[in-house]
Parts: C-alpha cells; sequence; structure tokens
C-alpha cells in the first residue's frame, strides 16, 4: 500500500507503461541531526519486457531532479548495485523505526540516501532513524 500522498513518475513508450517510481515525505533523521524532509521512494518498478533497456535508470534520474528540493533522498534498496550506480549511498550505520514507543532497531534492513543540494553534511555510520507508518510491521 502507498501513501495517498505519493509522487508518481511514469515512463511510457507510446501508450504503454512501462516503468514507473514513486516517493511519499518522510522525515530521516540521521543522528546528531534534527529530521530531514526526505523524499522517500516507494517503490520502482520496470514491466519484465522492457528491463535491461534503461527506463528504470531513466525514471530514477528523472526523480533525483525532481527531489532537488528535499533535504535528502532514501529508499530501502532490492538491488543496491543498480542504486549506487545512479549515486545513491548505502547507510552504514545502525537504522531504527520512530514508534510511539520509542526506537525499534531494524538490523537486517538497508537504506540508501541520495544527497540534494539542501543535504547537511552526513555521518554515514550514525544511526539513522526513520519515522514508522501504519501499515509497516511495527
Amino acid at each position: 500500500m502507498l501513501p495517498a500522498s505519493s509522487v508518481h513518475l511514469l515512463a511510457r513508450v507510446g501508450e504503454e507503461l512501462v516503468s514507473h517510481a514513486c516517493w511519499s515525505t518522510r522525515w530521516l533523521q540521521p543522528g546528531g541531526l534534527a529530521p530531514l524532509r526526505t523524499a522517500y521512494v516507494d517503490a520502482v518498478a520496470t514491466g519484465p519486457a522492457h528491463q535491461g533497456r534503461g527506463l528504470g535508470s531513466l525514471v530514477m534520474r528523472r526523480l533525483a531532479e525532481e527531489i532537488r528540493r528535499y533535504e535528502i533522498g532514501g529508499l530501502c534498496p532490492a538491488r543496491i548495485a543498480f542504486y549506487e550506480r545512479l549515486g545513491w549511498e548505502r547507510w552504514r550505520g545502525p537504522l531504527a523505526l520512530r514508534t510511539s514507543e520509542g526506537l525499534r532497531h531494524t538490523p537486517d534492513e538497508t537504506a540508501m540516501i541520495l544527497r540534494t543540494p539542501r543535504t547537511p553534511p552526513l555521518d554515514l555510520d550514525a544511526l539513522l532513524t526513520i519515522e514508522w507508518r501504519a501499515w509497516e510491521p511495527g
């Protein structure tokens, strides 16, 4: 389930929808900093018949242009190498959800960030937290 406030980018070949990415506003908080207004990538997909043609990369490059007004981009990758090629950096430090009961550490998760012109200096080895969303396990 995606947030109602998601922004969607669509790639078409003719009339056919072939690739898609979307993001919503969330708040990542790197250790020692205030929460950062984050374009959090909720989904990226390219139809199987169109994979391997650079369409997913095209959509993600456009997404990078569109999120420049945010302080940072964030996502949990399925394919780390794909995002690294596009300038995303793997967060090396611990990860946690911010819940009403406090922090819930998520050691089995992987997070990546994309710096924007508004990104402050970051310590990629610090704790990184994000707010819990109602449909996430928690």
